[in-house]
């Protein structure tokens, strides 16, 4: 805190305060309390911001957490990430969504199937890649069911050939972790993992604009 507090800037020609250590701010998990500092700081500055939620969020907190940090209801200030881990996010999600678009509120749903899908392996930290795409095909398909915008997926990804993540079209097992586990911190998709998750993703997306425009035809049809 006491560092984005001393990169907090106010811009002259609007009055509003930017922490200007990045673009783009979020508040994590184990942060995110409304009476904690993180969210008193975050709902003072203009910046975009993000809030990760996990399977443990209740939905009434949520829309106030919403509300805090977007008074204004400003579309494009707040993005909600959702890390629930693939075995809780068709149960756990929909109850999220309907809340707040109850409220009448306007967020980004954003998609970190990473953080949720964390295990020790062979004495590394790791994850598996069917796991983390097995929660971005449950968040596809909430959306998809009740009719709201998926926003995005964040990734934690490198183009190096390292072997942190097992699993995917790279074939990492745990007997090969050790070959290139580089990270200092979180494991990451590597470079054939990050691409079929992207190819994963763009089929998605061109599926539910193909449906979205089917459905467009047919209400026009029947017009």
């Amino acid at each position: 805190m006491n560092y984005e507090e001393a990169l907090t800037r106010e811009d002259s020609t609007t009055g509003l305060w930017y922490d200007c250590s990045g673009h783009f701010l979020w508040c994590g998990e184990r942060t995110r309390q409304l009476d904690a500092a993180h969210i008193e700081f975050l709902r003072g500055v203009g910046n975009p911001l993000g809030v990760k939620v996990s399977d443990k969020m209740d939905p009434a907190d949520l829309v106030t957490l919403v509300q805090t940090l977007n008074p204004a209801n400003s579309p494009g200030r707040l993005a909600v990430i959702v890390r629930m881990g693939a075995d809780n996010v068709r149960a756990k999600l929909p109850p999220l969504v309907k809340a707040v678009a109850g409220a009448g509120a306007v967020v980004t749903w954003v998609c970190d199937p990473m953080h949720g899908n964390t295990e020790p392996v062979a004495g590394f930290k790791t994850r598996r890649y069917e796991r983390v795409r097995a929660e971005v095909e449950a968040f596809f398909d909430v959306h998809d069911e009740l009719g709201t915008v998926p926003g995005g997926v964040h990734l934690e990804m490198t183009g190096d050939d390292v072997t942190e993540c097992l699993g995917g079209g790279s074939d990492v097992s745990p007997a090969t972790l050790a070959d290139a586990y580089r990270t200092q911190c979180d494991p990451r998709l590597n470079a054939a993992q990050a691409l079929e998750m992207a190819f994963y993703v763009a089929r998605r997306l061109r599926a539910r604009k193909e449906r979205l425009a089917g459905e467009k035809a047919a209400v026009a049809g029947a017009a």
